[in-house]
């Protein structure tokens, strides 16, 4: 086995069955099934999620002009926003005729999903605890119900599940605002974390799901990996610019254990530039020769953009991945000397 690529979850323009076959093509490895935000609301992470949610009874959600907000019923953008993944699904299942490999399917991450998500009476739900939990309940539900569904729409694939956590560094740190901008939510601590993401592990294992095929992905700084690992999360994505030197003992404790680094040496914040090959395996080298841990880690790396790629072109976006294959097999190389 060796260092692979992949890509994180949003891409840029409305074509989605190119997206697929783009990521099933030059992602053998590490293909999944991307979000294309740019088709408008309910397209983005979080509209993709509350779509999931749509599938389920008594969680409803409607876009207000100060973002999704919780509501009695399913709402018509909630409603389509359902439809839309129904009809990304079918796409997957069209271009994934005789597909066999790892798939991976992004979906907001609890934690995130309720910061991002208003109460009936406005606020964020991550300020209610009760919201919260249901939230989560849910999500693990959905999340369960969509990998099985992509199971039996590709039966060749290994379906793995992304919870994307931008915001799970700022809801660690206690910066998440209220409503007024007058307080701050209080700070999530190791185990408050934990306890909440594990539910969600154990549901996509019990629906069938390889447990190594479980990960969560931030951009964030200060993300607490360790408390990933500890919540059984198969593998941890990451951008490389947020970590700090504490954050190198907590991977290599997450590679020693067997679990998995999506390592984000692609910056992505500035749309269409592109890092040479050297420069993007020289940034992954810079944290996992540190380590020392040899070339036994290599195929538990996963060489990655920072973020999304929502924001760019479709031409400069392929590039970069395959600029990222390039640099996997030179760091692949490197850590075998």
């Amino acid at each position: 086995m060796s260092v692979t690529h992949s890509g994180v979850g949003s891409w840029p323009g409305q074509d989605v069955a190119a997206a697929v076959r783009l990521t099933l093509g030059e992602l053998p490895d590490g293909a999944y099934l991307p979000e294309l935000p740019g088709r408008g609301p309910g397209s983005d992470m979080i509209g993709r999620a509350l779509g999931a949610l749509g599938a389920l009874d008594g969680v409803g959600a409607d876009l207000q002009p100060s973002g999704w907000r919780l509501t009695e019923g399913t709402s018509l953008l909630q409603r389509r926003a359902y439809a839309t993944l129904r009809d990304d699904l079918d796409l997957l299942e069209e271009q994934a005729q005789g597909f066999a490999g790892p798939l991976r399917v992004p979906l907001t991450g609890p934690l995130t999903l309720a910061g991002s998500v208003e109460l009936p009476r406005g606020g964020a739900a991550l300020g209610d605890s009760g919201a919260t939990r249901d939230l989560r309940d849910a999500l693990a539900e959905a999340s369960a119900r969509l990998v099985g569904e992509v199971a039996r729409r590709v039966p060749g694939a290994q379906v793995g599940l992304q919870w994307d956590e931008p915001l799970l560094g700022a809801i660690r740190a206690g910066t998440v605002r209220t409503a007024s901008g007058l307080r701050r939510l209080p700070a999530w601590g190791s185990q408050e974390v934990i306890g909440h993401l594990r539910p969600l592990v154990e549901q996509v294992v019990a629906a069938g799901v390889d447990p190594a095929r479980t990960l969560v992905h931030s951009c964030a700084r200060s993300i607490g990996i360790s408390d990933l690992v500890a919540a059984g999360v198969g593998g941890v994505g990451l951008d490389v610019d947020m970590l700090g030197t504490a954050d190198l003992d907590a991977i290599a404790g997450l590679l020693e254990v067997g679990r998995v680094l999506h390592l984000g040496v692609a910056p992505s914040a500035v749309a269409d530039v592109l890092p040479t090959v050297d420069a993007l395996a020289r940034r992954a080298l810079r944290v996992l020769r540190p380590l020392e841990l040899g070339p036994v880690i290599a195929d538990r790396v996963v060489l990655t953009p920072a973020c999304g790629l929502a924001g760019w072109t479709v031409r400069p976006a392929t590039a970069l991945l395959r600029r990222l294959g390039s640099a996997a097999a030179i760091v692949d190389e490197e850590l075998a000397r």
